[in-house]
């Protein structure tokens, strides 16, 4: 189908002079899906978004959109269009204007560009505002303002560069509602680049997790969130206690493992090749997989992981209570708490307390 917008990445990367800033990646995006590229400053992530849309040429490797290598292609024979970090709308045109411009200069008549620009404001709600001017409208108007005016060409491919960063909280969150409505609406495959975790989770189909020019890991939302590759991927998107430590001894399908002033810690291989007594590791537990209870205060069924610490922190975060151990090893270990538990019998900074866990929600890391 001539207008699919499947994109692949085959072995594509980019140098600038001396500097590598993307490895020779390879990634598959589905038709019509919602993509995320999630990162740090500098990871990579907007340069392989600007070598899609055509701003960007690579140093190497092959870029399908539709089946087709878009290599050396403009942005308009890619199929694609750009929605910038900084909206970049005119001051002195009016919302209808903006939304129509690009039809403009394709050299579309006033009737039909006016008509289809009319049909694209209804698609944002914004049908009431069609003639003030961009400085009349909020922030999150003048986002979806923009929005529309990429959308309006009908491309393949709209691509999304850090599209909710200049927003307040509880219009991101608004937002993030607003641009998953219209990429459904639309049945156009989205590329949208963040270095705000929860943004990435709550909105992609895929994630794709990068560092220092290469990906990490790349699948759906849960699954990247839920079963991190390695302790990157883990300790970036947050949410997971990361342990260090060497392998004590291998029994089948687990293995027994010590950290630092916590030993015994049992692991399923999960279908991991075997590894071996002595071997340094890292295992992945997840935050709220956490519970935690005083000392003498009964005991855990069989089949739980153990380790007394010291609370050095609380935080309240409306649902649940972060509760933040003292490790040890200096790394963050921590317990977030479903609030009405927590305070049903509360802890206090200082308190000793185990921290347990069930040994099969351990996850051994690459």
């Amino acid at each position: 189908m001539a207008n699919r917008g499947d994109i692949e990445l085959a072995g594509v990367w980019k140098r600038f002079g001396d500097t590598t800033a993307v490895e020779p990646v390879n990634l598959k995006v589905p038709d019509g899906a919602y993509c995320c590229f999630l990162g740090p400053s500098g990871c990579g992530k907007t340069t392989i978004l600007r070598m899609i849309a055509g701003h960007e040429e690579p140093s190497g490797g092959e870029i399908l959109i539709g089946g087709r290598n878009v290599v050396g292609l403009t942005p308009a024979e890619r199929g694609t269009a750009m929605m910038f970090q900084s909206y970049a709308l005119f001051p002195h045109l009016s919302v209808r204007d903006n939304v129509a411009f690009a039809l403009r200069v394709r050299g579309r008549s006033k009737t039909e560009r006016y008509r289809a620009a009319d049909a694209m404001l209804e698609k944002v709600r914004l049908t009431e505002l069609a003639h003030r001017l961009p400085g009349q409208l909020s922030g999150g108007q003048q986002q979806r303002v923009a929005l529309a005016r990429a959308a309006i060409t009908e491309p393949r491919v709209l691509l999304l560069d850090e599209p909710l960063s200049a927003l307040d909280e509880q219009l991101r969150i608004q937002m993030r509602t607003e641009l998953r409505r219209m990429q459904r609406e639309l049945g156009i495959t989205f590329i949208h680049v963040t270095h705000t975790q929860l943004e990435a989770i709550a909105l992609a189909d895929l994630v794709v997790v990068m560092e220092k020019g290469q990906i990490k890991q790349a699948g759906p939302a849960r699954e990247v969130y839920a079963a991190p590759k390695d302790r990157y991927v883990a300790e970036f998107l947050g949410g997971q206690n990361v342990l260090s430590g060497q392998v004590e001894s291998v029994n089948g399908a687990s293995f027994t493992f010590s950290a630092q002033d916590a030993p015994g810690i049992v692991v399923p291989l999960a279908g991991k090749s075997l590894i071996a007594r002595g071997e340094h590791i890292d295992i992945a537990v997840r935050r709220d997989d956490i519970r935690l209870r005083r000392p003498g205060a009964g005991t855990d069924a069989p089949g739980w992981n153990a380790v007394c610490t010291q609370i050095h922190a609380i935080e309240y975060q409306g649902s649940f209570v972060k509760v933040m151990l003292d490790a040890k090893s200096g790394r963050e270990f921590v317990a977030t708490i479903p609030e009405r538990e927590f305070f049903d019998d509360p802890f206090a900074v200082g308190d000793t307390v185990l921290a347990s866990w069930m040994a099969e929600r351990s996850r051994l890391l690459a």
